[in-house]
């Protein structure tokens, strides 16, 4: 029972802080958007594979399609075809997911600190 009370508790903390960074929607972002973009910014080229992006959130590959179709469209990032195999796709940052990110940046730290 100690084990599932855990998962339940790593459940509810999470929704909590789902619920408490709402606030970047402000920006056009949802968590899962912001962590996608920040991870994005950590890495070299500011561009991932789709699939170790969708490692790095925890997320599955056709996720991370979902999630970043409609980043796309919003300018934040472009998917990059490799010429060479069709099933590699990267995804990387745009100046203007740069910016955004810098802006939902302030509002995420002042969120976690409040």
């Amino acid at each position: 029972m100690n084990a599932i009370n855990t998962i339940l508790n790593i459940v509810k903390v999470q929704s909590v802080i789902t619920k408490k960074f709402d606030g970047l929607s402000l920006h056009g972002l949802s968590l899962t958007d912001f962590m996608i973009l920040h991870i994005l910014s950590q890495v070299p080229g500011n561009r991932l594979r789709r699939i170790d992006l969708a490692e790095s959130t925890g997320l599955t590959a056709s996720g991370i399609t979902r999630i970043i179709s409609p980043m796309e469209k919003m300018g934040l990032v472009v998917k990059e075809h490799n010429d060479r195999d069709a099933r590699v796709c990267y995804v990387q940052l745009t100046a203007a997911g740069a910016r955004i990110l810098k802006e939902a940046t302030v509002t995420a730290e002042h969120i976690a600190t409040t």
